[in-house]
């Protein structure tokens, strides 16, 4: 069973959470993150782009867009 948690009418699984956790904590360090950062630890470590793209699907670019909006505002 896959647990859900809802964020803004988004519904988001647990392993979606941990990514969107890493994506932050990879913004409070760098300022942004773009899809290059995934070749990087800890994202490659865990799947990398590919991943991030099998999690997230066609709204990858929009969630990367938001995130680096929101966190560096």
């Amino acid at each position: 069973m896959v647990k859900r948690t809802r964020k803004k009418g988004r519904k988001f699984t647990d392993e979606q959470i941990e990514w969107l956790k890493m994506i932050k904590d990879h913004i409070a360090t760098s300022a942004e993150i773009s899809k290059d950062d995934f070749d990087y630890p800890p994202f490659n470590e865990k799947g990398g782009l590919i991943k991030f793209y099998n999690l997230f699907g066609d709204e990858m670019d929009k969630i990367l867009e938001e995130l680096n909006e929101e966190l560096v505002a």
